[in-house]
C-alpha cells in the first residue's frame, strides 16, 4: 500500500478580498483625518493652559512617545496582521478575545451618534457668522435659542427643526461616503478635506496672531510653571490628551489599518500620523489662546477669565470673540468650517468601524451595510440630540463613552494580548517584518508596562469620580440611562455577539494571508523533520505517540509548508 499523501490546505486567502486604501499617502491623509477632531481645537488649548502651560509641553511630548505612538503601532499591527474589522481581528488572534472587538465598536457607535451631532452645530454656526446671528449675548442664544435646551428633562419629545435638518444632513454625507468604498469614498475626501482644513486653519491662525492682545493670550498658554511637573494629575492629563487624540484603542487605527496592503512601512507611516497630529494640536493652541487674549485685552480682564474649553469656547467664547474682531464674520465663517471638516473627518473613521464590523460579521456587501447600519444611526441620533434635552444627552454620553469606555477596553486589549496571554512580541515581528523603523524592548516596556499604570490609573480616578457624585450636576436616572446604561448596552451586546456564527467560508483562526515569516499560536503540527527542499510527504506524529523523543518542526502557516 502506498503511503498516504498529505494535501497541503487550500490558502485561506483565496477567495478573500479586503478593500485596500490605494497608497500608503491615502492612507496617512485618512488617518490624520480620524485623528485630527473638534478635541484637538476645543480641548487641547485649555488643557495645556490648565496644566502648567509650555511646561506641558514636556510631559506631553513624553506621552506621545511612550503611549501614543507605541499604541498607535499595537492598532496598526493587529489590523493589518489579522486584515478585518475589530472583532474579527480579534476572532482571529483568539477566540476568546472577539469580545474586545465588539466593545470597540459598541464605543464607537456611541460616539457616532452624538458626534454628528456636534458637526451639524459647527455647520449651522459657520453661515449663523456670516451676519453675527447670536448677536450680542452668545450665551443666551446657543443654549435658549439655538438648543431651546430643557435642562429639567430627562427625554424630550420636541424637536429643534433647525438641528434636525443639520444633522439629517450630515449623516447624508456620511453614509454616502462610506457607502462609496474605503479608497474612493474616506480616500479621496480625505485627499481633499484635510489640505483644506490646513489652510483654513492656518488663515484662522493667522488672523488670530495679529489681533490686538494676542501676545496676552499666547504668554498665558506657553508661560512654563515648572512646579506643576511635580503634580501626578498633570502628567495623568497629558497621556490621556494624547490618547483621546490619537484615536488609539477603540477600533479606529484597528480597522483603517486593516484596508492597508501587505508590504507597508507601518512604523514610519505611525510616526507620521503621530507628529502630525500633535503639531496639529499645537497650532490649534496658538490660535485659540491668540484669540482668548483679544478678548482678554477687550473686556480688560485676565486670560483666566475668558479660558475655557469644549462646547463653551467653541458655541460661547468664540462667538464672543468675533463680535469684537475685525472681519469678524470672515473669522467666524472660517473656524467653525475647520471645526466641521475636522469633524466630518473623524466622523467618518467611527462610522467606518460599526460598517466595517457587520459587514465582516454578517457577509452583507458595503454599499448595503453602510445605507442600513447609517439609517439606524441616523434615526437614533436625530432622536436623541434633535430635541430640547440633546445636549444633556450628549454631554453624559460623551463623558461615559470617553472617559470609561474607552479607557477601559484600551486597558482590558492590552492586559489580554500580553499579561494573559503573553503575545505582545508577535506584533513586534509583525512590525519588524515589513517597516523600516524598528522597535524593541523600549515600545514593549511603553505598551505593557506604562500604558498600563497610566489606562489603570485613569480609570480608577474617573469610576471613583463617577460613582461617588452624578456627573455634571444631572440627576442619577439622567447619569443611568444615558451613562451607565449605554455602556451596559455595549457589554451585553459585546457579549451576546461573539455567539452568532461568522459566515461561511470566512477564516477565523490567524492570519488570513501571509504572516511574514511570524509564529502565530494556533494549530501547530507537528512532524517528523525531513531533508531539505524534500518532496517526501510530510509525515505527523501518530495521536498516542511520545514526540518529545525526536528533533521536530512546527507548521504554522500552510501557505509554506511544501515551500
Amino acid at each position: 500500500m502506498s503511503a498516504p499523501q498529505h494535501t497541503p490546505p487550500t490558502s485561506p486567502q483565496k477567495g478573500e478580498r479586503r478593500e485596500v486604501f490605494s497608497s500608503r499617502s491615502v492612507f496617512i491623509l485618512a488617518a490624520i483625518g480620524s485623528a485630527v477632531g473638534l478635541g484637538n481645537i476645543w480641548r487641547f488649548p485649555y488643557v495645556a493652559y490648565d496644566n502648567g502651560g509650555g511646561a506641558f509641553l514636556i510631559p506631553y511630548a513624553i506621552a506621545l512617545l511612550t503611549a501614543g505612538i507605541p499604541l498607535l503601532f499595537l492598532d496598526f499591527a493587529i489590523g493589518h496582521r489579522y486584515r478585518g474589522s475589530a472583532p474579527l481581528a480579534f476572532r482571529r488572534f483568539k477566540k476568546q478575545t472577539e469580545t474586545i472587538g465588539w466593545i470597540q465598536v459598541g464605543i464607537a457607535f456611541f460616539i457616532t451618534i452624538y458626534y454628528a451631532a456636534i458637526i451639524g452645530w459647527a455647520g449651522l454656526y459657520a453661515f449663523k457668522s456670516l451676519n453675527k446671528a447670536w448677536g450680542s449675548d452668545p450665551d443666551t442664544y446657543f443654549f435658549s435659542d439655538f438648543l431651546n435646551f430643557d435642562s429639567e428633562a430627562v427625554v424630550s419629545m420636541d424637536i429643534v427643526p433647525q438641528i434636525a435638518i443639520a444633522r439629517f444632513l450630515v449623516w447624508i454625507a456620511a453614509i454616502a461616503v462610506l457607502a462609496i468604498g474605503v479608497d474612493k469614498g474616506i480616500g479621496r475626501v480625505s485627499m481633499v478635506f484635510m489640505p483644506l482644513l490646513v489652510i483654513i486653519f492656518l488663515i484662522v491662525v493667522i488672523q488670530a496672531v495679529l489681533l490686538p492682545g494676542a501676545e496676552i493670550g499666547l504668554d498665558a498658554l506657553f508661560t512654563p510653571n515648572w512646579e506643576a511637573l511635580k503634580n501626578p494629575t498633570v502628567w495623568i492629563a497629558a497621556y490621556g490628551q494624547i490618547f483621546f487624540s490619537l484615536s488609539v484603542g477603540f477600533g479606529i487605527m484597528l480597522t483603517y489599518s486593516s484596508y492597508l496592503k501587505p508590504r507597508t512601512n507601518l512604523t514610519n507611516t505611525g510616526l507620521v500620523t503621530g507628529f502630525a497630529n500633535s503639531s496639529f494640536e499645537v497650532l490649534a493652541g496658538i490660535g485659540v489662546f491668540a484669540a482668548l487674549g483679544f478678548m482678554a485685552a477687550n473686556a480688560g480682564v485676565g486670560v483666566d477669565e475668558v479660558a475655557t474649553s469644549g462646547i463653551g469656547l467653541a458655541f460661547v467664547a468664540f462667538p464672543a470673540i468675533i463680535n469684537e474682531m475685525p472681519l469678524g464674520g470672515l473669522f467666524g465663517f472660517l473656524f467653525f468650517s475647520s471645526l466641521t471638516i475636522a469633524g466630518f473627518t473623524s466622523l467618518f473613521s467611527l462610522l467606518e468601524v460599526v460598517v466595517s464590523a457587520v459587514k465582516d460579521k454578517f457577509g452583507l456587501n458595503r454599499k448595503a451595510t453602510a445605507i442600513g447600519v447609517g439609517v439606524v444611526m441616523a434615526l437614533l441620533s436625530l432622536g436623541l440630540f434633535s430635541t430640547t434635552s440633546g445636549l444633556a444627552t450628549l454631554d453624559i454620553m460623551d463623558k461615559f463613552t470617553n472617559n470609561i469606555g474607552i479607557v477601559a477596553v484600551a486597558l482590558i486589549a492590552v492586559v489580554s494580548i500580553d499579561w494573559v496571554l503573553r503575545r505582545i512580541d508577535e506584533f513586534s515581528t509583525h512590525l519588524n517584518a515589513i517597516s523600516a523603523f524598528k522597535v524593541n524592548t523600549i515600545w514593549r516596556i511603553s505598551v505593557v508596562n506604562i500604558t498600563t499604570l497610566v489606562l489603570g490609573s485613569t480609570l480608577a480616578l474617573e469610576l471613583t469620580s463617577l460613582i461617588n457624585e452624578p456627573y455634571g450636576g444631572y440627576t442619577e436616572l439622567q447619569n443611568g440611562l444615558f451613562g451607565w446604561g449605554v455602556l451596559a448596552v455595549i457589554l451585553v451586546a459585546a457579549f451576546l455577539l461573539p455567539m452568532v456564527s461568522w459566515p461561511k467560508g470566512t477564516l477565523v483562526d490567524g492570519p488570513p494571508g501571509s504572516d511574514f515569516g511570524v509564529l502565530p499560536e494556533f494549530k501547530r503540527t507537528l512532524h517528523r523533520p525531513r531533508r531539505w527542499a524534500s518532496n517526501e510527504p510530510i509525515s505527523p506524529f501518530d495521536a498516542n505517540e511520545d514526540a518529545s523523543r525526536f528533533p521536530t518542526v512546527a507548521i504554522t502557516n500552510p501557505e509554506a509548508k511544501e515551500s
